[in-house]
């Protein structure tokens, strides 16, 4: 299958790095999804969103249809949307902690989000302060806003039924002479494109039974991953591969395709 066609540009690859972190944004560095928020405070309520992410889940809607409604649902301006999460959003426990050693080794962190690049950048510098956060690159979706203010998402890849299809932000790096560890993080459904391509995958696992989108699809599929609930547990893990305690493959064995620490 061709890979589908980007409407935005993408930032260089880390082409010398030997470990490589690439991690969603919303519900995974935040403790809550933003969109998420927006759409059950502003937009058309947790109800509706949870039934559709259920039909995301089950193939009968593509999340980038689901999505563009759940947007479409919220009336406020994308100025307003903006102070709405830079507000109320607040950082994971542990990511803090997790930047600062991934900044001393020299490990690069790559957001890959489903959501707009702006609110990201926004609400990251909010948390983490601009002069970290301009070192962090950002790899998602876009944000039309016209005269009146009336505003909708540029989808990185409208032609995929992710609207961002999130391995292609992983691929690049196989295709390396030395392809670097990769370790992805993520949450939702916005994450399956990415799932079965890193070397450890890490599954946030802070809402509850049956309410871990990205790990029941990890199961149907049984793609081997580790279950977290914030930072501070994926740190030492992380830190074992990279000084070589651990490999890859190690992290991940367990009695089953689910590792929880």
């Amino acid at each position: 299958m061709a890979a589908p066609q980007s409407t935005l540009p993408y930032p260089p690859i880390h082409k010398d790095a030997p470990f490589v972190m690439l991690s969603d944004w919303d519900g995974t560095i935040t403790t809550f999804d933003s969109n998420d928020y927006l759409t059950d405070n502003y937009g058309f309520g947790y109800p509706k969103r949870r039934d559709m992410n259920k039909e995301i889940l089950s193939g009968k809607l593509t999340f980038r249809d689901g999505f563009r409604e759940m947007l479409k649902s919220i009336p406020e301006s994308f100025e307003e949307c903006k102070q709405i999460l830079k507000d109320n959003i607040t950082l994971d426990l542990g990511f803090r902690k997790f930047h600062d050693w991934c900044k001393e080794n020299g490990i690069p962190i790559i957001i890959v989000s489903s959501g707009m690049a702006p609110l990201i950048r926004a609400v990251l510098s909010n948390l983490i302060g601009e002069e970290d956060a301009k070192n962090i690159d950002i790899i998602a979706n876009d944000v039309r806003i016209d005269q009146t203010g009336k505003w909708e998402i540029i989808f990185r890849h409208p032609e995929s039924g992710y609207g961002h299809d999130k391995s292609q932000a992983i691929l690049p790096y196989r295709d390396l002479p030395h392809s670097p560890t990769l370790f992805f993080f993520g949450d939702g459904v916005s994450d399956m494109s990415a799932a079965r391509h890193a070397d450890v995958l890490f599954v946030k696992n802070d809402k509850g039974e049956g309410l871990n989108d990205l790990a029941e699809y990890c199961k149907m599929e049984g793609i081997k991953h580790i279950l977290f609930k914030d930072f501070s547990q994926a740190l030492p893990i992380v830190q074992s591969v990279v000084k070589g305690e651990k490999t890859a493959e190690q992290v991940l064995s367990g009695p089953s395709s689910e590792v929880v620490v």
